[in-house]
């Protein structure tokens, strides 16, 4: 079966088999998403012509046409059509990108960190505390500030403060960095560990004496920039010509974040391709393998670690910055050791040192949390609701326990998940072209 496959593959990548498939993924997706906006099945066929795109072997001009058609047409008009579905992409957008800087720390350098979504955090409460009215709330306690206080700053120097979140979260990575660079393996996973819980404790507990963060009621409401005139009228007729009303603001905003977010995505993806290639990226994969050959090579191993800690971060700050004006809302609890967790499950899942991989691992998550776990639970909610029976073992739906829930165990579906991938896929399921030769030099190395 495994041949027949391989020789399928193989055909299909001929001639203009390539074209014909990748535009008929794109299209068959945006039909039945357009025709039935509710369905999963339908959805996940869009989201999945992205990697048909990048997978099949077609001119890199029709790539690059159809991932801007993909991407800035038919996502946003099935986002409109369908709110949900923009906010799933939304998320798969940030957390992609922290994924990605994640990957720069992890992946390419090999140093495992626990405490990433810190810098995630420090750009998010940036442009929280200067985006909203907590500095003029300072001296009141929470909860008791009156109502009418102004902005400190208008809504559109988020650009700004999107920048200013960059150097702030590089900052302090390097600040966290520093004290942990002798430390290796599971000591430097368990210190930065401890930063990350640090970096939430004091956003929790920053709002006395002088109220700077709120404490655990978080900073809200926090500024949106403007929406710029193009969109409010020409994305405003395009979208009102194909879902047939007009569309409103909070819909635009939803739709300029995910551009932002899809920008920023693309930055962040050519950044960490040409570090990869270069001389830094060289040294970090030399670190990665094996630091004591990698000090007598030359390898300043200090900087290079720092460096590592410094980029990683500052796509989180910009990532945090962004969330932050999209919700319009941050508390600490945004920013849990959980959170950190999953953003390295993503790196695991999708593939240590593969941009792509990442990508799809971000994908993998965020979809099978917001959307396959929870339409199960509707589902069944449904189902315990009616009059629905069994036929086999003639058991009713509504006698079925609440604790069988299946978004009660997404920690445990995301053990499994890795668990497999260790067994079966070490190698993520894109795995980076020289991790790949290296698991089957040791797969040879053993059977020999």
């Amino acid at each position: 079966m495994a041949r027949y496959f391989q020789k399928f593959q193989q055909n299909v990548q001929k001639g203009y088999w390539p074209y014909v498939a990748t535009l008929a993924h794109v299209l068959l997706g945006a039909l039945w998403v357009f025709l039935s906006p509710r369905s999963t099945f339908a959805f996940l066929l869009l989201v999945t012509s992205f990697f048909s795109l990048y997978y099949l072997k077609t001119d890199n001009r029709f790539k690059l046409l159809t991932g801007i058609v993909l991407a800035l047409l038919i996502v946003p008009v099935v986002g409109v059509r369908n709110i949900f579905y923009l906010e799933i992409i939304f998320q798969i957008s940030v957390f992609a990108a922290l994924a990605l800087g994640l990957n720069i720390i992890v992946g390419f350098a090999g140093l495992l960190s626990f405490g990433y979504v810190a810098f995630y955090a420090v750009g998010a409460y940036l442009w929280g505390f200067f985006g909203s009215q907590q500095y003029y709330a300072m001296s009141y306690a929470p909860g008791s500030q009156p109502a009418g206080l102004p902005f400190l700053l208008p809504g559109d120097t988020f650009y700004l403060f999107l920048l200013l979140a960059i150097i702030a979260a590089a900052v302090v990575g390097i600040l966290i960095g520093l004290p942990v660079m002798r430390l290796r393996g599971d000591y430097l996973a368990i210190v930065t560990l401890g930063f990350g819980e640090i970096i939430r404790q004091l956003a929790n507990n920053l709002d006395k004496p002088l109220n700077l963060t709120n404490g655990p009621q978080g900073l809200t409401p926090i500024q949106r920039p403007t929406l710029p005139e193009f969109m409010l009228n020409g994305f405003n007729s395009i979208f009102s010509g194909i879902v047939g009303h007009p569309t409103d603001h909070a819909t635009l905003y939803n739709v300029m974040f995910y551009i932002m977010a899809l920008m920023v995505i693309i930055i962040i993806v050519v950044v960490t391709k040409n570090l990869e290639d270069s001389k830094v990226g060289r040294a970090w994969t030399a670190i990665r393998e094996d630091e004591t050959a990698a000090v007598a090579m030359g390898i300043p191993i200090v900087k290079m670690k720092l460096m590592a800690f410094a980029i990683g971060a500052s796509f989180a700050g910009a990532v945090g910055a962004l969330m932050a004006a999209s919700r319009t809302f941050v508390s600490p609890e945004s920013f849990s050791f959980m959170q950190s967790i999953g953003v390295l499950t993503m790196v695991i899942l999708g593939g240590q040192g593969s941009i792509p991989g990442v990508v799809l691992g971000a994908a993998t998550v965020i979809i099978l949390n917001l959307q396959i776990l929870q339409g199960l639970s509707l589902y069944l909610s449904q189902l315990r609701q009616s009059d629905a029976v069994i036929p086999i073992i003639n058991f009713a739906w509504r006698n079925l326990s609440a604790q069988l829930d299946p978004a009660k165990y997404q920690r445990l579906l995301f053990g499994s998940i890795l668990v497999l991938m260790m067994i079966f896929r070490p190698e993520g399921l894109i795995p980076a072209a020289r991790r790949k030769r290296k698991l089957l030099l040791e797969e040879s190395e053993v059977e020999e």
